[in-house]
């Protein structure tokens, strides 16, 4: 059976309305626990990587990582992102308890709270009050803004934007009010003591091992804030800070291409190229729906994709060709 595509009505404009220049100078006051709690993250990752460089890590430990790493993907990527954010598609009770398991290995907050700073991201795009404000540096749009307290402007806009889809979820409420155990168990506890109860690997490499997969697989996330807002093409709008960054798109699974991203957020692909091999999630979307655990999946017509890289794109051409029109 066929996934369940049908051509998306006209977007809530909160996710597209394009800002102007608001960053105004700002004095930082630091979280210090967060930043003790990075600093440990960090250095326990890099004695992970020596550990899987010189210390004889087993391979299955190696995969079962890589396979957390992907599931991370999907629930952030396909899960968080384009379902809880932008709802791209819709996704039935099994399909979103799914993304919210896998979205909790990465330890990366709830998906409310991740929801919440990416509507946030895209209605003030670099603004006071968008999270990872780009005007602000690269360091800051990448991790500088976790370590510090909440610009003002952010902080009321956040408490205006509509976020009652997310409070209303019974899947998402859970996932907060357990936040911390799931979190702890999923992201840490489990991939760590799965390698030494099943193949003997040592509690030091795989706890290390663990360290390294999640703040390797943040850093990824982190940089569709910085990275693809600074390096890249801008083949859809060229007046606009996102870009398309192809190397970031490869190792998200298919959430580099945010130059696109931002002028048709509810696309559920996230690109014009959302059923080609680099992108694994809207693969999985794919599979979800022809499963029947996902529907009303949102795309946008190869011919507005064209005419809008023809009037406000960069003129760059990355693949050669006009998208391949997506079948039914």
């Amino acid at each position: 059976m066929a996934p369940n595509i049908k051509e998306n009505e006209i977007y809530n404009e909160q996710f597209t309305k394009k800002q102007e220049d608001q960053t105004t100078p700002r004095k930082y006051i630091i979280v210090y626990p967060m930043v003790l709690i990075m600093a440990y993250w960090h250095i326990g990752a890099l004695y992970g990587l020596y550990l899987m460089c010189f210390n004889s890590v087993k391979w299955a430990t190696l995969l079962l990582n890589f396979l957390f790493y992907m599931a991370t993907c999907w629930g952030i990527g396909a899960g968080t992102h384009r379902l809880f954010c932008h709802r791209a598609y819709k996704a039935k009770l099994p399909l979103q308890v799914l993304l919210m398991l896998f979205h909790t290995l990465g330890c990366q907050s709830t998906v409310i709270n991740w929801a919440r700073d990416h509507r946030l991201h895209h209605k003030y795009t670099d603004t006071d009050a968008d999270p990872y404000n780009s005007k602000r540096g690269f360091f800051y749009s990448h991790i500088g803004w976790l370590l510090v307290k909440k610009h003002p402007e952010l902080i009321e806009k956040g408490k205006i934007i509509d976020l009652s889809d997310l409070y209303d979820n019974p899947v998402l409420q859970f996932q907060k009010k357990y936040y911390v155990a799931l979190s702890l168990s999923l992201a840490f506890v489990l991939p760590s003591l799965i390698p030494v109860i099943f193949w003997q690997e040592t509690l030091i490499n795989s706890y290390h091992v663990t360290l390294f997969r999640i703040v390797i697989g943040s850093h990824f996330v982190f940089s569709i804030n910085s990275v693809a807002h600074m390096f890249g093409n801008k083949p859809y709008d060229k007046d606009i800070s996102p870009t398309t960054n192809v190397p970031l798109a490869v190792l998200t699974f298919g959430e580099g291409y945010h130059n696109y991203h931002h002028v048709f957020p509810f696309d559920y692909r996230t690109s014009e190229l959302g059923n080609n091999y680099l992108n694994f999630s809207t693969k999985f979307i794919d599979f979800c729906a022809w499963i029947g655990w996902a529907y009303d999946l949102k795309y946008v017509s190869d011919n507005i994709i064209e005419n809008r890289a023809k009037k406000t794109g960069d003129g760059s051409d990355l693949w050669g060709r006009v998208p391949t029109k997506i079948k039914g």
